[in-house]
C-alpha cells in the first residue's frame, strides 16, 4: 500500500472516491451529473479501476461503483479523521448489501447527495457541524447553511436506526430559517407510510429541541422536498392512493411539500428555496402587472391578484399542498385562477391543476440569468 497514492485533492478522482464512500454504492449513470468533461471522467474511472481503488457491481439491472478493500484501507490509514466513522465495522456504507431493494435505497440517497453538492450546499461530514452526536452535538448556531445531513448521519453509525425506521426520507436539509425532510422517488411510485413519517418528524423535533441554541427551529415544523427523475411522478403524488380503507396521500402530512427534479432545474430551484432574497427577486419579476395581496385580505392561499378579479399563485417551486389548496379555493369561490410556473413544469402543472385554473409559464433560462446577474448562483 505504501506505493499507492490517493488521488490529488479537488480533482474528479478525489471527488468520486468521497462520493462512493458516502454512498456505499454510487450509481454509474450518476457520474454524468458530476463536474468535469465526460472524456476526462471516463479515463479517470478506467485508471481508478486499474489501480484497484474502485470496481463496478452490476446485478438486477442496477449498475454501481463501489470501493475496493484496498481503497477503504487506504482512506482509513491516510485520513482516519474523515473516514473512521464511515468505513469502520459492519456499517451500511462499509458493507453495503447486495439485495436490489437495499441497493436502490443507496442509489436514491446518492442522487440526492449529488444534487445537494451541485447546488453548492455543505454535504461532506467534515465540513458540517456535528449536531446529531448521541452525547451532545455542536450548537445549532454553529451550522453553516445550507447543510444537508443524510439519514445515516442523523442516526449515527450502524444500521438505519430508530429515527428513520420505516421512513423513506434520505436525510434532512437545514436552511437558515427552514428545515426540510428530503425524499427521492426516482422514476417510480414511492410506497408512503404516513405513520413512519410522523414518527420521524417527532424524533427530529425532539432532537432539535435538545440542541444547544436551537433558537429559530424550536417552533418550526419540518417541511419536505421530494426529488424525482422527471416531472412524471408529481401527478401520482398529488392524486394519492388508498391505504387501510382511507385516502392516503403525501400531501396530508406536510404543510409545504416541494417537488423538484434531480437535475439542473432542481438545483436552481433548491437554491431559490433556501435563499429568501433569491425567491423575493423571482417573485418581484412575476408581480409586474399584478397586485400583491396582504395576508389579512386573502380569501384563499394565493400570492397576488390580476386586473380582472382573478387570483394568482406562484407555483414554480411545485409546493404540492399549496397548489392543491389554491385549486380547491378557486373551485369553491368560483373565481378565475392562474398558476405561474417554469416552462419545463407547464405540461405537468396543467394536468395537476385541471381545467378550472389557467397556467402561465416563464422561461427557466431567463430566471437563471437574473439569479446569476445578482450573484445568487
Amino acid at each position: 500500500m505504501n506505493n499507492v497514492s490517493l488521488p490529488t485533492p479537488n480533482t474528479f478522482p478525489d471527488l468520486l472516491l468521497i462520493l462512493i464512500a458516502l454512498s456505499g454504492e454510487f450509481p454509474s449513470a450518476l457520474v454524468s451529473s458530476l463536474p468535469y468533461s465526460e472524456y476526462y471522467k471516463r479515463n479517470a474511472i478506467t485508471q481508478m479501476k486499474k489501480a484497484g481503488l474502485i470496481y463496478k457491481y452490476s446485478h438486477d439491472g442496477l449498475h454501481g461503483l463501489r470501493l475496493t478493500s484496498k481503497a477503504k484501507d487506504l482512506l482509513l490509514t491516510r485520513q482516519p479523521d474523515r473516514y473512521g466513522s464511515i468505513l469502520a465495522g459492519d456499517s451500511v456504507l462499509n458493507a453495503p448489501k447486495y439485495a436490489a431493494a437495499r441497493r436502490i435505497r443507496l442509489h436514491r440517497m446518492a442522487e440526492v447527495l449529488v444534487t445537494m453538492f451541485n447546488a453548492g450546499f455543505y454535504v461532506f461530514p467534515w465540513e458540517k457541524s456535528d449536531i446529531f452526536r448521541e452525547n451532545g452535538g455542536t450548537a445549532l448556531s454553529a451550522i453553516r447553511y445550507p447543510a444537508y445531513y443524510t439519514s445515516l448521519e442523523v442516526k449515527g453509525s450502524g444500521d438505519e436506526g430508530r429515527k428513520f425506521t420505516g421512513s423513506r426520507a434520505t436525510g434532512i436539509l437545514f436552511c437558515y430559517d427552514d428545515i426540510y425532510l428530503i425524499f427521492n422517488t426516482g422514476s417510480s411510485e414511492m410506497k408512503w407510510d404516513s405513520d413512519s413519517e410522523a414518527r420521524l418528524r417527532v424524533f427530529i423535533t425532539y432532537d432539535l429541541s435538545n440542541c444547544e441554541h436551537a433558537g429559530r427551529y424550536l417552533m418550526k415544523r419540518p417541511d419536505a422536498i421530494m426529488f424525482a427523475s422527471d416531472m412524471g411522478q408529481m401527478e401520482v403524488l398529488m392524486r394519492g392512493g388508498k391505504k387501510k380503507g382511507r385516502n392516503q396521500t403525501v400531501l396530508d402530512d406536510f404543510e409545504h411539500f416541494h417537488y423538484l427534479t434531480s437535475d439542473y432545474h432542481g438545483e436552481i430551484i433548491l437554491n431559490i428555496l433556501c435563499n429568501p432574497s433569491a425567491k423575493k427577486l423571482i417573485d418581484s419579476i412575476l408581480l409586474k402587472g399584478l397586485t400583491l395581496i396582504p395576508e389579512s385580505s386573502k380569501r384563499i392561499e394565493c400570492d397576488a391578484a390580476d386586473g380582472n378579479g382573478g387570483l394568482v399563485l406562484f407555483g414554480y417551486t411545485c409546493d404540492m399542498p399549496r397548489i392543491r389548496r389554491f385549486v380547491w379555493g378557486i373551485e369553491t369561490l368560483e373565481v378565475k385562477g392562474t398558476v405561474y410556473c417554469f416552462d419545463f413544469q407547464e405540461e405537468m402543472m396543467r394536468r395537476v391543476c385541471g381545467p378550472t385554473v389557467d397556467v402561465k409559464r416563464m422561461k427557466f433560462g431567463a430566471a437563471v440569468r437574473v439569479l446569476r446577474e445578482n450573484g445568487y448562483i
